[in-house]
């Protein structure tokens, strides 16, 4: 079993995806309140601090096997205005004074497509090279959950950072080379499991892959389906 300390959690998709990988949490950190309670209720037994990142100090957890980090989007999102360092919500500054706290074996963190945008080259050789100061070899790659077998097109940038101490390599996954069930196909089940007579006919309609789901911050109103497009591709008619 290893070690994590994971900085805003949400509400813990990336959290049990890392307990599925064999990570046992020594602290989550995320701040809005609602999110902390599913933390809690999901896995009552999680070290879950429900404060600001900026508040947090990991010096407590020095040497911790994995640092996580799934910071916030908006600043380098197409669905923002993509303000960069000069948005109040980017918290790579905090990752990376947390990263030089804790002295991880190993570091990964999250982020939106955006990040790789020739207008933040400048910002994200600056972050990139500040983790390889801090003694880490670095990667970064852009990865897509539908080539991993999962029915819904999310493309997320996701570097990884190794310790120089380290023995071996890390290598992203090996992108699978079929495709996933459509949302109808993987869903119609779970559908009609309540006797919904319009099941079949929604499987029918919901063949395609689910799309991001879009927003998500307070500025932008909460999360939602996105465009008419992508919401006829889970077989919603929207007037």
């Amino acid at each position: 079993m290893f070690s994590c300390v994971e900085i805003c959690s949400g509400a813990g998709g990336q959290s049990l995806g890392l307990e599925k990988a064999g990570f046992k949490h020594l602290a989550l950190v995320e701040y809005e309140k609602n999110y902390c309670e599913v933390l809690k209720k999901n896995r009552p037994n999680w070290n879950v601090i429900c404060e600001d990142v900026h508040n947090f100090s990991g010096k407590k957890y020095l040497g911790a096997d994995l640092f996580a980090a799934g910071v916030p989007c908006p600043p380098f999102s197409v669905a923002s205005k993509q303000l960069g360092e000069n948005d109040e919500r980017d918290l790579f500054p905090e990752t990376l004074r947390l990263i030089e706290e804790i002295q991880p074996r190993a570091i990964m963190i999250e982020n939106v497509k955006g990040f790789l945008d020739k207008k933040f080259d400048d910002y994200r050789e600056k972050i990139l090279n500040s983790i390889e100061n801090l003694g880490y070899q670095v990667q970064i790659k852009l990865l897509n959950a539908l080539d991993f077998g999962v029915s819904q097109v999310r493309q997320r940038i996701v570097i990884v950072g190794i310790k120089n101490d380290e023995r071996g390599k890390f290598f992203y996954p090996e992108i699978e080379n079929k495709k996933p069930p459509t949302v109808g196909e993987l869903l119609k089940n779970l559908m009609k499991s309540k006797n919904w007579r319009g099941a079949d006919d929604w499987a029918k309609k919901a063949d395609g892959f689910a799309p991001t789901i879009v927003g998500g911050s307070k500025k932008h109103g909460g999360p939602d389906l996105g465009p008419v497009r992508a919401k006829k591709s889970l077989g919603f008619a929207w007037r």
